[in-house]
């Protein structure tokens, strides 16, 4: 009996530690810090996010909220050389990556994978998508035509920030792309330019546009929190862990 006994205890003890494992699988628990994120809330000044600075500011204050504070977070956000100030490419600022959700998935690998600078990646493709593409909180954005009988403000926020090109780099023409590099919430024309001030924005759910592209689709039209509204925006952007 005593033999019995604690044969029975071994299989036990040999069983538990791979029910232990299974049971941390299911969990859904993220295997990886989260080290990217879609802001859950703008600042409710329309483009006017105090600068990159201030975007910055934000994404580090979302970040710590949900115990990701350690890293140093980055506003996925370019500026354009104004006022004796060089430009600055938001792809310069976020890291080398990996960077994961608050779900535990891998959004890009690296720069290249992200922007898909190879003919091979860009046709691959990063696995940045509405699914993949959710707040600190693990939340999914509002997208296009998700509720045909919500048509106002918050129905669709999917456009993100970001007054970029597609290889993630400053604009370099004269217009702007910015909105005054994160200082304006008018929608004036832009001083000493014949055109308006705005700022080029990206999809988190890769629709909607002529391209669908999630980080350089179309400007907005202007720089306001009623004209991102306009366009299905609401000052949301991306923010990366540098680190």
């Amino acid at each position: 009996m005593k033999r019995m006994k604690y044969a029975t205890a071994i299989i036990v003890l040999g069983i538990l530690p791979g029910s232990f494992l299974a049971l941390a699988q299911q969990s859904g628990s993220p295997q990886h810090p989260v080290t990217f994120f879609v802001t859950s809330v703008g600042l409710g000044k329309g483009a006017n996010l105090g600068g990159i600075a201030g975007a910055d500011a934000h994404c580090q204050a979302l970040a710590t909220a949900v115990g990701a504070g350690s890293h140093t977070w980055r506003a996925y956000l370019s500026t354009q050389a104004k006022n004796g100030q060089p430009a600055v490419n938001a792809r310069d600022r976020i890291g080398q990556g990996p960077w994961y959700n608050a779900k535990g998935d891998m959004i890009a690998h690296d720069l290249a994978d992200l922007h898909g600078d190879t003919i091979e990646l860009a046709r691959l493709g990063s696995n940045l998508n509405k699914m993949t593409a959710i707040t600190e909180q693990g939340e999914i954005v509002p997208g296009l035509s998700e509720n045909p009988k919500c048509p106002g403000p918050g129905c669709n926020e999917h456009e993100m920030l970001t007054g970029s090109q597609p290889d993630g780099r400053a604009f370099t023409d004269t217009a702007d792309h910015t909105c005054s590099n994160w200082t304006s919430n008018t929608d004036t024309v832009s001083p000493g330019t014949n055109s308006w001030e705005e700022a080029q924005i990206g999809f988190s759910d890769r629709n909607g546009g002529t391209n669908g592209n999630w980080n350089s689709s179309h400007p907005t039209r202007g720089c306001s929190q009623k004209a991102l509204l306009a366009t299905h925006g609401a000052g949301r952007f991306y923010c990366f862990a540098s680190n």
